[in-house]
């Protein structure tokens, strides 16, 4: 009854025009419905995978996470039921509405939506990007991750850790708590951080080149503030990436070239090393802001130390063979 991957995530918005053109001619997304008050948008094959409401309050609307059968999510229901979890098995219109066979919902702790369902609906035309990329890395792996904010992670460890059934990839006790989590292949489909607040701090989409990144970070350094964090590589899931202010004051990253681990032999640890090798300057901080020079420090000492993530695959077979001789 384990969830399978991050499926779709809901925004609530009013500026609804502001995130067409943000998912679409920054992300590089497809927009297929702009009927009523709700924006969806396609990164792939299936219906819909970003759902924006012109619902009150700008933020997180929803998680949708997959499940692979019914008799698996009707198992995960029981399991949250009898843990004390109020669980509503949504309507047929609903499911509809997530192009979806059959869904439930409930709230964490802190009260954050979360859906999980079985059952996706593929599309019966192709993906038709919103600008030209070359596509997003989805598939298994889900449509990214998700990172909340947390008032408090002790409460929120649990219960998707022992109810939901998260595994912990690494995590990091200072200056404050932050804990990522696997559910497939994907380093982290899902991770919180320990700021004290509610609701998203960011959610991230991989894209299949480079260049799709590097031309979509020239891209948001022309619009005054929507470059949030420089480019720059994380330190943990190796993440070449930039991230982009959203129309609805969150962030988005945008990345490349992630790391997928085994779920069957990784071993859970904490990380020591700060979240990034070089890059992701904190733009949206205030340039002599305690937090920005800290983060700033951290990356220094990486470079050195000379940490770095290893080298990917040159993909030529004669210049791999020339290393291995060597």
């Amino acid at each position: 009854m384990s969830l399978t991957s991050l499926g779709y995530i809901g925004i609530r918005s009013a500026r609804t025009s502001d995130w067409e053109s943000f998912a679409t001619s920054l992300l590089g997304m497809q927009q297929f419905d702009t009927g009523g008050g709700m924006r969806a948008f396609r990164m792939d094959d299936r219906k819909q995978r970003l759902i924006v409401t012109n619902d009150s309050g700008d933020g997180l609307g929803f998680m949708g996470w997959e499940i692979e059968s019914p008799e698996a999510l009707a198992g995960l229901a029981d399991r949250l039921d009898n843990a004390g979890v109020a669980v509503t098995l949504e309507a047929a219109s609903m499911a509809d509405q997530r192009h979806v066979a059959r869904m439930v919902s409930f709230s964490d702790p802190e009260g954050n939506r979360i859906e999980v369902f079985c059952g996706p609906e593929i599309a019966s035309d192709p993906f038709v990007p919103g600008r030209a990329i070359s596509g997003f890395k989805t598939g298994s792996l889900g449509m990214g991750h998700a990172v909340l904010h947390a008032r408090d992670v002790d409460t929120l460890l649990p219960f998707y850790r022992d109810l939901l059934g998260f595994q912990v990839t690494d995590y990091g006790l200072t200056p404050f708590k932050l804990y990522f989590f696997h559910i497939n292949g994907r380093h982290h489909s899902f991770a919180m951080v320990g700021t004290g607040r509610q609701g998203i701090h960011h959610f991230m989409v991989e894209l299949l080149s480079l260049d799709d990144v590097g031309q979509g970070y020239d891209l948001a350094s022309r619009n005054e503030g929507q470059v949030a964090y420089t480019l720059g590589r994380h330190s943990n899931d190796h993440m070449m990436s930039f991230y982009a202010n959203s129309p609805s004051g969150f962030f988005v990253e945008y990345g490349w070239g992630a790391r997928v681990i085994d779920p069957d032999t990784w071993q859970a640890h904490e990380t020591f090393d700060g979240p990034s090798y070089w890059g992701h300057e904190r733009l949206h901080m205030p340039e002599t802001s305690a937090d920005r020079q800290r983060l700033r420090e951290m990356r220094l000492d990486a470079a050195r130390r000379g940490l770095r993530a290893p080298d990917p695959a040159s993909n030529c077979a004669w210049l791999d063979s020339v290393v291995r001789q060597e």
